[in-house]
């Protein structure tokens, strides 16, 4: 599998896919600050781990190569974007057939939940966002997480 951490910040999230993927798998972390790209490589390169590659995008593009990854997540990531949509068009561009597309996001719904108002987005909110591209479809929301939902959407098989 290739899978990408999309605004992967240092690489905690990397570092734990990286093994489930294993040595013919890949794991792109994408970020905009090449300060955070530079300490995923210092820490790929310390622990040996060969199978994480870095990427550094842009606020408007991931960089992620076309119809090449099978899974992208973002963990408290895209309420940051300052141009969701074009940053989701590109990662939607990148999936495979098949390919799944991850949303890990603060929870809007739950008033408990301890993170500023700006951090949360309701599921409601990412179904709305998503539902401009056609191709891609709500799998399901995981809600085990104490504080946050984990959206899924899949990118529907090309039409023949």
């Amino acid at each position: 599998m290739t899978v990408a951490d999309v605004g992967a910040g240092s690489g905690y999230h990397c570092f734990l896919m990286s093994p489930l993927v294993g040595e013919k798998g890949k794991v792109i972390a994408s970020d905009i600050q090449e300060e955070m790209l530079d300490l995923v490589t210092t820490k790929a390169k310390k622990q040996k781990v060969t199978n994480i590659e870095t990427v550094k995008g842009t606020t408007t593009d991931p960089k992620l190569p076309a119809n090449a990854v099978d899974l992208i997540i973002m963990v408290d990531v895209y309420h940051e974007f300052e141009f969701p949509f074009e940053m989701t068009e590109k990662m939607v561009d990148a999936l495979k057939p098949g390919g799944r597309l991850v949303f890990v996001e603060f929870r809007l719904e739950d008033d408990k939940v301890p993170i500023k108002l700006v951090h949360k987005m309701s599921e409601r909110q990412v179904i709305k966002e998503m539902g401009v591209f056609a191709e891609m479809e709500h799998t399901k929301t995981e809600g085990s997480l104490p504080w946050q939902h984990v959206i899924i959407f899949t990118k529907r098989e090309a039409k023949k």
